[in-house]
């Protein structure tokens, strides 16, 4: 529609970089047939010219002159519709800026617009009979040419340059002779860089789905076929087929012309994933995680984007990923707390970002895990999802054997605080001489957890961070694993000066690993955590050595704890299994509950039998308890009791407001001063906490301190807090950080 005398047409840009709100600029009448919402855009800004996305378009009426648009950089839209949708619903409901959820759809490599890798693509400019009989007339004129040329006798298509030259042991002067003769040309063709291009799979077929399984599936592909938005949860004990059911509603979902989003909590996890998908559905999968490179993120962008990929499988931020035509959205091990994003704003979940794109798009949301979160089972129950429950495991699998080992009762016995009980290396010893492997799960990382003085019963302490400095013994370094500083142990204690009276205490999974080397000499023997998977692509090779039998126990943190199958995992050992019980938040049993029963459940997942020992200083506490019983309703009733009693979620919900600064009493007050102002506006329905210092009190120079607003909703105080001139109550260098329905009250 053409814009009236006094109007104005316009276009609401969002920059990338500077400014937080939106900025209207009139679209000359050169790009008004290009302009679309969604398209990519460089605008004059004061002297220079910036990057944005327009995020609509209106006539306006201005009494001032508007900067025109500069260029249109996308020939298409980035950003559909529902997507937009879903930015604003984020925007508002964890109460930032539509900038940094733009940030979220668009990777670096995309917003700064990265060019595709090009490579130098040789083809024959003759072919069949023809470049036979001129290979053979070069055989005796010039053996170079003649290679060169035989070459595409099998490869008539074309061969990139670099293959062609290393394959035919050519110079670039015996080919250039050939493209000067127009006897080949060459082109530049652009390469996807695929971190899965090299990577071979097995084809698999669908299997035959168990009774509780075809009744899981019916459920799923009837909401499929009607295109309208449900939420269903998967709940099924470990290694009951979750990932079948969730393989066969993929297939539904494709052969209905739609496309489907796997979420996994982990990167640790997409290795195995991929393996499942990929022998499935072949070259139908996209990977995206954070340790692919730019490129790689560029690429698969595009191809997803274009309409090339239908099924991305990726951690937490592939849930913004540019799919159209959106049918299924997977959300396994939905109770993670890796979903969370809880270092920078927006603190979004990934659990609740899919079941609202999934409304937005009209597609369908499965959630699966053994072990629901409070707030997702509580919702099944309620009938706002969809529940299907897996009992049993297939074929002749069977669950593991549970042992709850008292370590009170085996210090005694072994006159000291030891790694393994003596149960736990009976049963290691037993899977090494019938060729089995062990898993040995411990959620800490390093060699010692702190370094204690005797004498004044003080730890060595981060000086940025106020936390306990772990000990690495391969690199012997102290470590803040907040901050990462690190220092070599000093040899005096650094507040008393005693030399003598300095000790480690606490283990980690190094330390693990070292003691069963000494124990059991002749096993092979695999550690995998943050400390040993930093480089790209290591935990797919340390899942691999492991499946293909190349070590015997498996120790690590718990990355190895959740999703992973190995078959020949027979024994599976939680050290220190209650340690998560001792941190002062509402969730805290869950975690526990929640991580013992995943990692019990690497066990005994193929026809061997499984046998799990879980070593605690609590043998009664519900959370040990439960998790060795494998009664996950029953640990459901006694939790949602203490949940209802306290008033915690699933029956209000949290936002957590964090003000950190380098003043620890001028935060504090001003916390409080903030406490006050939302007491007086928000409704009675609400209660705010006092304001304390956060479970990790100082990370990086900075006190953290926090308050706790439970209440009906969270939209209201993000509200409240956007009317409120903060400013003026908090210091002017402090940091104001807001989560909405946090994981955790303490970190």
């Amino acid at each position: 529609m053409p814009p009236t005398s006094d109007l104005t047409l316009t276009a609401t840009v969002i920059l990338d970089e500077g400014i937080d709100r939106e900025l209207d600029y009139a679209i000359p009448m050169s790009l008004r047939e290009e302009v679309a919402v969604g398209k990519r855009v460089r605008v004059p800004l004061r002297t220079s010219l910036r990057l944005g996305t327009i995020m609509g378009l209106h006539e306006k009426k201005s009494s001032f002159s508007l900067k025109a648009i500069h260029e249109i950089l996308s020939t298409d839209s980035y950003i559909e519709p529902s997507l937009i949708q879903l930015g604003e619903w984020m925007a508002d409901y964890y109460g930032c800026s539509f900038r940094k959820i733009l940030r979220l759809f668009l990777p670096p490599s995309v917003r700064r617009g990265m060019e595709a890798k090009t490579t130098s693509f040789v083809i024959p400019n003759v072919e069949g009979e023809e470049l036979a009989r001129l290979h053979a007339s070069l055989q005796q004129k010039n053996p170079a040419q003649a290679r060169l040329v035989h070459a595409f006798l099998n490869d008539p298509e074309g061969i990139l340059l670099p293959s062609l030259l290393l394959q035919t042991k050519s110079s670039r002067k015996s080919y250039q002779a050939l493209i000067e003769q127009k006897i080949l040309r060459c082109e530049n063709r652009e390469i996807h860089r695929d971190p899965l291009e090299n990577v071979e799979y097995l084809p698999s077929s669908p299997k035959k789905l168990l009774p509780d399984q075809q009744v899981a599936f019916e459920k799923i592909s009837q909401t499929i076929e009607s295109e309208q938005f449900a939420t269903h949860l998967l709940y099924g004990v470990t290694g009951s087929g979750k990932t079948e059911v969730y393989l066969q509603a993929i297939d539904y979902t494709l052969r209905k012309g739609k496309s489907a989003i796997f979420l996994v909590p982990e990167i640790a996890l997409t290795s195995q994933t991929v393996e499942r998908i990929r022998s499935r559905f072949r070259d139908k999968v996209a990977l995206l995680h954070h340790r692919l490179s730019d490129g790689e993120k560029r690429d698969a962008w595009h191809a997803i984007h274009k309409g090339d990929i239908r099924i991305v499988l990726g951690a937490r931020s592939a849930i913004f990923s540019p799919l159209s035509h959106l049918g299924l959205i997977v959300v396994d091990e939905e109770h993670e707390g890796a979903y969370k994003q809880t270092d920078e704003s927006p603190c979004y979940h990934a659990r609740d970002v899919s079941i609202m794109r999934g409304k937005l798009s009209g597609a369908t949301v499965i959630l699966g895990s053994a072990t629901p979160s409070l707030e997702t089972y509580t919702n099944a129950l309620d009938k706002k999802y969809i529940l299907s429950s897996l009992h049993t495991r297939p074929a002749n699998a069977r669950m593991p054997h549970m042992h709850i080992i008292d370590m009170r009762v085996e210090t005694a016995k072994q006159k000291g605080s030891f790694l393994f009980s003596q149960p736990l290396l009976n049963a290691v010893e037993s899977r090494l001489k019938k060729g089995e492997q062990s898993l040995l799960f411990l959620n800490r990382r390093g060699y010692h957890a702190s370094r204690l003085c005797n004498a004044c019963g003080e730890t060595i302490k981060c000086s940025q961070c106020d936390l306990a400095m772990a000990y690495h013994r391969k690199e012997n370094h102290l470590v803040c694993h907040l901050c990462h500083y690190h220092l070599t142990p000093p040899a005096v204690c650094p507040h008393c000066h005693n030399p003598d009276q300095q000790k480690f205490k606490g283990a980690g999974t190094e330390q693990v690993e070292r003691a069963l080397h000494a124990i059991f000499p002749d096993a092979r023997v695999l550690r995998l955590d943050a400390d040993t998977t930093r480089r790209k692509g290591s935990h797919e090779e340390a899942f691999k050595q492991f499946r293909s039998g190349k070590a015997d126990i498996l120790v690590g943190t718990q990355m190895v704890a959740k999703g992973i199958h190995f078959p020949n995992v027979t024994l599976v050992g939680a050290l220190q299994a209650d340690s998560g019980l001792h941190i002062p938040d509402f969730r805290a049993a869950e975690r526990v509950y929640q991580l013992v029963t995943q990692v019990a459940g690497r066990a005994g997942r193929s026809g061997l039998a499984g046998e799990v020992f879980i070593q605690t200083w609590l043998p009664n506490h519900p959370a040990i308890a439960l998790a060795a019983s494998g009664s996950y309703t029953d640990f459901y009733a006694q939790e949602i009791e203490a949940r209802q009693l306290f008033g915690y979620p699933p029956f209000s919900r949290l936002v957590r407001i964090i003000l950190s600064g380098e003043d620890a009493t001028a935060i504090h007050l001003g916390l409080e001063r903030l406490r006050e102002v939302l007491i007086q506006k928000l409704p009675p329905t609400y209660s705010l906490l006092p304001a304390v210092p956060c479970g990790y009190a100082k990370v990086k120079g900075c006190y953290r301190f926090q308050i706790i607003v439970k209440g009906p909703s969270c939209p209201p105080v993000i509200r409240m807090l956007k009317e409120t001139a903060i400013g003026r109550l908090v210091p002017p260098a402090a940091r104001l950080f807001v989560d909405c329905d946090p994981i955790s009250t303490f970190f």
